[in-house]
């Protein structure tokens, strides 16, 4: 199977797996524990149905949108995904390339290797910056100086990693820190003989970049990943530090990871922007629901005018009208793009955004809606319970005033 053969997501999947070591591949694939959350996040999406509306003239379709200020050609983008060098060299930048070319956003990891400034620069309209907050105070302050320094239009906060989770894959493959490399591990990625060639000839473990102005001056891409390992997880993070961020942060503000209505609450009058409903892919908390099912709570909650994005479980386009039709503006993925850039560079993660976008416009004619944004739940069968939208009011426990989100 070649990229031109590629005729689905899942396409790009096998042709990932037969790219990459087990180690890296299961990296990707993996979530915590059992993998129940993983399953589900999928089994949340098929659990739903469209219902068709026909004479309708959908000769021409329009799956733009506006977010967060702005007009997308698709309402899909790419989400943040830690150590993508691992599989590709370069891959943030081919992951930015192809983010600007399709006209979405690629949300930049911290935990990225490619350095925040240089990925921006690649594609300043289109590449929003994701932290997590660390143990160091200073450290998060610079970082979000740093992303003010670049024209990174959007800083996104992810908050649902308080401590590292069970990833039994990577620790069956001893992808841990200290990294420990077994015979047997060693011996299959034998099998991938050009990503091996690329491991050696790039030095190995690729170095986090975003973190390694933090470390000591010659720090290796161990000492920087030891680093980041003692900053993160921050399980002593609280709303005061979102509110530390908010105040220093002059643009859109977009807080990740969000699951609860009251918490969602909470986010949107601190000063948020828009939210991310997502469960980290279920790599994190493997008996969390899926996003696609505490959405319609969590939308009830924050009101019809905040912006909602659902990330974690999204392989088809007709998930994305689905998403949208249950309470979300637009939706985020971050497997499909790895699988694409693992397997093909830059041209990989462009075709992901192409099968989906020509996805989501077969899905809108077929069920007779011409416009993106046009779609609800009277698309949906069975239709949803009807719940009334709430304004996005303070809670009487906010511990603080709820401050003006700066522009």
């Amino acid at each position: 199977m070649n990229l031109q053969s590629v005729v689905n997501l899942h396409d790009l999947q096998r042709l990932a797996r037969r790219k990459l070591p087990r180690i890296a591949f299961d990296f990707i694939e993996g979530g915590a524990d059992d993998e129940q959350c993983l399953a589900r996040n999928r089994t949340a999406f098929e659990a739903h149905r469209l219902v068709p509306r026909y004479l309708r003239d959908v000769s021409r379709r329009d799956q733009s949108l506006t977010l967060l200020g702005r007009r997308w050609r698709s309402p899909i983008g790419i989400s943040p995904t830690g150590l993508a060098g691992l599989f590709r060299p370069d891959a943030d930048r081919m992951l930015a390339a192809a983010a600007r070319e399709a006209d979405v956003p690629f949300l930049l990891s911290s935990a990225a290797n490619g350095a925040l400034e240089e990925v921006v620069a690649v594609a300043p309209e289109h590449v929003w910056f994701q932290m997590y907050c660390t143990s160091d105070t200073r450290i998060n302050d610079d970082l979000v100086r740093r992303a003010r320094a670049t024209d990174a239009r959007v800083l996104v906060v992810s908050v649902d990693v308080p401590v590292n989770s069970n990833r039994e894959r990577n620790r069956r493959n001893g992808f841990t820190r200290p990294f420990r490399m077994t015979p047997g591990v060693a011996l299959e990625a034998l099998g991938h003989p050009l990503w091996v060639l690329r491991y050696l000839r790039t030095g190995g473990i690729p170095v986090m970049r975003n973190w390694a102005p933090y470390a000591p001056k010659g720090a290796t891409a161990g000492q920087v990943a030891d680093l980041y390992g003692t900053l993160t997880p921050a399980p002593m993070v609280t709303w005061e530090d979102l509110r530390r961020i908010r105040d220093a942060w002059p643009r859109h503000l977009v807080v990740k990871g969000l699951m609860h209505a009251e918490d969602a609450r909470q986010a949107i009058a601190l000063g948020a922007d828009a939210l991310i409903v997502s469960n980290h892919g279920g790599r994190q908390l493997d008996a969390a629901p899926s996003p696609l099912e505490v959405l319609p709570a969590v939308r009830a909650a924050v009101g019809p005018q905040v912006e909602l994005i659902l990330d974690s479980g999204v392989r088809r386009g007709s998930d994305i009208v689905i998403a949208r039709c249950l309470g979300a503006n637009s939706t985020i993925f971050g497997r499909p793009t790895l699988y694409g850039v693992a397997a093909a560079g830059q041209a990989g993660a462009a075709r992901a955004l192409e099968i989906v976008r020509k996805e989501i416009d077969m899905v809108l004619a077929q069920i007779g809606c011409a416009a993106f944004e046009s779609l609800g739940p009277e698309y949906l069968w069975p239709p949803p319970a009807a719940a009334p939208p709430q304004a996005a009011t303070p809670p009487s426990s906010f511990p603080f005033p709820t401050p003006r989100s700066p522009r």
